[in-house]
């Protein structure tokens, strides 16, 4: 392939690379030439050039596969939550609440009243934020210092701490197996993300601490409800890592806590009491319904400071209407009862389905969360191709793989709204298709 690529210096040479791929000239797959030719044509050191693939590397526009070369990155889009469109088959992969769990705003609606807002007016509604303030303030250590601010949604506060905080390039660690959003917020801004072990008790110390020797500048961690496992983090791992991330005040810490007033979990933090760089998420879309575009976010002062920079009112706030019936559902007694009950019955649902599993001969225990994290005995992605012949869609667990390729052998599955005959069925029919998928497997073996 005759390229155009010129330059001198590493960054010269990764920026005329980087042109070439923004115009299509290289296409995603495309070999680059070796470092020898390359370095040989433009009459550069060979470190040059290998320094300017490291650079577009960084930034995931390349990857290196040892003695396979390098190649332009695949972009291919990250896979998103919610119901498959135009799906024949019953979607037991979307992630969702259940519509009829989620509070009636008609009557919140009916009862607010209030002037307008106009700008240059304070972007939290004072009723909001005198009640956000306490909800966060009991689970926080550093809770004496924390600042409010109000976002559309956690994934918009992800991205705008990040933007302040990071640089393309930049490594940041998150939960492996990934929440979906995380993986695509972190593949947008040209992050480089840094796989950190989930197991049963939540993130991993030793997962985090090789992290940190990366040199990552921020850790993104779900302390309840992990998505897709169900993890929540125990008091004794919270303390292990927060004494782990005292040796590195500076590193930004989120938490996204998405499943707040649902989870079944005691919520532990592993934000210290004195770590300077901190921001506790909470969103209202699981229990409110996920077109309630809001977030809290609760953060140092500094922190604060720059997303408040972000939120110029009259342009990018949340809109006061949304945080007034925010405020008046999360304060009427039916609606936060309600919202108590839709958590029980979620978790009632998820533990009778991973009881029919393990009745079926595939052992199966139910986290906290919208949805259940189920082991296989045999590759994911033929099991949901086995699936969809019997009527069923579902995700497989490399959707929201990382590195972990334990989760090449996992579903992750939603069927808190299944009654009891469909969910058997699913069961059954799960457990038949591992068994054809495994009978296959043992016949190429032999073969």
């Amino acid at each position: 392939m005759d390229l155009e690529i010129s330059g001198g210096s590493a960054s010269e040479i990764a920026d005329s690379l980087r042109a070439l791929v923004e115009r299509g000239t290289l296409r995603p797959g495309e070999p680059l030439p070796s470092v020898r030719a390359l370095a040989e044509t433009l009459g550069v050191n060979r470190n040059t050039v290998v320094a300017a693939y490291r650079e577009l590397a960084r930034v995931g526009m390349v990857v290196t596969r040892g003695r396979g070369g390098t190649h332009v990155a695949d972009r291919a889009a990250v896979a998103q939550e919610g119901f498959a469109i135009d799906s024949v088959l019953r979607d037991v992969g979307t992630g969702n609440p259940d519509p009829h769990l989620i509070p009636d705003p008609l009557r919140a609606l009916a009862g607010m009243a209030g002037r307008p807002v106009l700008y240059g007016e304070p972007v939290i509604d004072p009723g909001l934020e005198a009640w956000a303030r306490e909800w966060m303030a009991r689970d926080l250590a550093p809770a004496a210092s924390m600042r409010l601010t109000i976002t559309s949604g956690a994934a918009d506060a992800v991205e705008r701490l990040f933007s302040d905080v990071l640089t393309r390039g930049d490594a940041v660690a998150l939960e492996d197996p990934c929440f979906l959003t995380s993986i695509h917020t972190v593949r947008l801004g040209g992050y480089r993300p840094v796989a950190v072990p989930v197991d049963d008790e939540g993130m991993t110390v030793a997962g985090l601490r090789a992290a940190l020797e990366q040199g990552v500048r921020a850790v993104v961690c779900t302390p309840r409800a992990q998505n897709p496992t169900g993890a929540s983090l125990t008091a004794t791992r919270a303390a292990e890592l927060r004494a782990l991330l005292a040796e590195h005040p500076y590193v930004l810490v989120i938490e996204d806590d998405h499943f707040s007033m649902l989870s079944q979990a005691p919520f532990h933090s592993l934000i210290g009491p004195d770590h300077r760089r901190w921001a506790l998420i909470r969103s209202v879309s699981k229990f409110l319904g996920p077109d309630m575009c809001l977030a809290v976010t609760s953060s140092d002062p500094e922190t604060a400071d720059r997303l408040a920079m972000r939120l110029t009112p009259g342009t990018t706030w949340v809109s006061h209407l949304l945080q007034r019936l925010t405020l008046s559902l999360v304060t009427d007694p039916d609606v936060t009862a309600g919202i108590a009950a839709a958590g029980a019955h979620y978790a009632a649902r998820n533990a009778a389905f991973a009881a029919r599993l393990t009745a079926h001969g595939l052992p199966a225990t139910a986290g906290d969360g919208l949805s259940l994290w189920v082991a296989l005995t045999a590759p994911a992605r033929p099991v949901t191709e086995q699936l969809m012949r019997r009527g069923w869609l579902a995700r497989s667990g490399e959707d929201f793989l990382l590195v972990d390729e334990d989760s090449t052998q996992r579903l992750r599955l939603t069927v808190h709204d299944l009654d009891d005959t469909d969910a058997e069925q699913l069961a059954v029919d799960i457990a038949a298709a591992v068994q054809t998928v495994r009978a296959r497997l043992a016949v190429r073996e032999v073969g």
